[in-house]
């Protein structure tokens, strides 16, 4: 989707990606799409109880929260490849190193 105001300089940039995205499968030059994200992380405050017959599993809504953590992806769509890495943080380091992990994957 184009952003309403968006320039010429932009609608033309963004043709030029979407053209690398329709590309053929070509091992020696591979499509690769990076994402990242930041999630909460929690633990249960319960203990869920298990299902029993007639009855269904249930779990307490109530979680405390355990911290932070940031998750990479990468993925080759066209070979069928993924690669997830979680890491403590999100910094600079972290981001080079998983670009390293996508080279020798």
């Amino acid at each position: 989707m184009i952003p309403p105001k968006a320039s010429g300089e932009f609608v033309a940039a963004m043709e030029q990606v979407l053209d690398v995205y329709s590309r053929s499968h070509d091992p020696a030059h591979p499509v690769v799409r990076m994402d990242e994200t930041s999630r909460q992380l929690i633990r249960q405050v319960r203990e869920p109880l298990e299902a029993v017959p007639g009855h269904p599993g249930r779990e307490d809504y109530e979680y405390e929260r355990a911290g932070t953590c940031n998750v990479f992806v990468a993925c080759e769509p066209l070979a069928g490849r993924r690669i997830a890495k979680v890491t403590e943080y999100k910094k600079r380091q972290d981001w080079a190193l998983f670009l390293q992990d996508i080279a020798q994957a």
